[in-house]
């Protein structure tokens, strides 16, 4: 295990996408001089969406990864540091005022706050077509598509309050909407499901699980090939559009065990503010939200994420710096002062 550098960082921000580049951009006009440690596939789930017609800003729309190569560079030319790898591990203090860890490989790096940014994955049905289609016919997200898909026939598919709520959203804009459901009982609440039941443009198919997502000669999505879970008989459905509504995953592994998760996995905040558990440790972003998961929610988390680490610098005294990271391969390594980052310079 190395240090890449004796500098105690104001604020390490692990993850990226529109919560960790507005948090980013934040801490980076405050003179703070962040650190991102944005992972190899940077901008989050943004950089799987074509068009983004919903984000302020844009009129005529924009295409998700244009937009997280804006909000990137625009953090950037604030000072904002990139490193475009994963975090592999973190190890965080318990005490205010004290030093993180986060390691990239053998490299660790040292900071007084820490921005946790990482995400949440779609959870994915794992079939044939599915990776193939996405973006031309296959989406996750009935808010940020629904409008690609004026006039067409399209599913659903999933069994829970999700499914429920984006196949009355989509019912405004397809023909025709069909749940499918792998199981004849759903887990959706019972006024969810009479929701969709009085919507006159959806349909119900139970139950059947999806097995395959089949191109058109066009290349963009057209049938289904569907599977009855209960009499294994195959059947095949004409689409233009499926929506995967079976959850999300937070990508909150790495903070077990350290942060205080919900039974979903997903990192408790403190009321309104984007606190953790541990002091000067923050969460934006969809790593916190399992209720809206929209870009723009996501960079207004990354926002306040980046002022309350802000505060927490101005008022939080400092612990002092260790004399190694670890035991083990630097256990002897004598240190001298440390480095700190640039100091905490707050306007208002």
């Amino acid at each position: 295990m190395t240090s890449s550098t004796d500098r105690i960082e104001n604020v390490v921000i692990v993850g990226s996408g529109p919560a960790g580049y507005t948090a980013a951009l934040y801490t980076s006009r405050a003179n703070l001089e962040p650190l991102v440690i944005e992972g190899f596939m940077w901008g989050g789930l943004l950089q799987q969406t074509t068009d983004v017609e919903n984000y302020p800003g844009f009129p005529a729309g924009i295409m998700g990864p244009e937009l997280m190569q804006q909000m990137r560079d625009q953090a950037e030319r604030f000072g904002t540091r990139f490193i475009t790898d994963e975090a592999t591990k973190l190890e965080l203090a318990t005490e205010a005022g004290g030093v993180h860890k986060v390691w990239v490989g053998d490299e660790v790096h040292l900071a007084r706050t820490v921005v946790l940014a990482m995400g949440a994955e779609h959870k994915k049905l794992g079939i044939p077509g599915e990776e193939e289609l996405g973006g031309r016919g296959v989406s996750y997200c009935a808010t940020c598509d629904a409008a690609f898909f004026r006039d067409r026939r399209t599913v659903i598919v999933g069994g829970g309050d999700s499914a429920m709520e984006e196949a009355i959203f989509l019912a405004k804009f397809s023909s025709e909407v069909v749940i499918v459901h792998r199981r004849a009982e759903f887990r959706a609440s019972k006024i969810m499901l009479d929701r969709a039941r009085a919507t006159e443009n959806i349909t119900f198919l139970t139950p059947y699980a999806v097995d395959e997502f089949i191109p058109g000669e066009d290349g963009a999505l057209a049938v289904a090939k569907l599977r009855n879970t209960e009499g294994g008989e195959d059947t095949q459905l004409e689409i233009d559009g499926a929506f995967i509504a079976i959850g999300h995953e937070p990508q909150s592994t790495i903070v077990e065990g350290q942060i205080d998760l919900d039974e979903e996995g997903y990192v408790k905040v403190d009321g309104r503010s984007t606190r953790t558990n541990r002091p000067g440790v923050f969460g934006a972003g969809d790593l916190v939200d399992n209720t809206y998961r929209q870009a723009i929610t996501a960079a207004g988390s990354g926002c306040q994420a980046a002022l309350d680490a802000e505060w927490y610098l101005r008022d939080t005294p400092s612990i002092e710096t260790p004399p190694s990271l670890a035991e083990g391969d630097l256990a002897e390594q004598q240190w001298g002062p440390t480095e700190s980052a640039a100091p905490v310079n707050l306007p208002h």
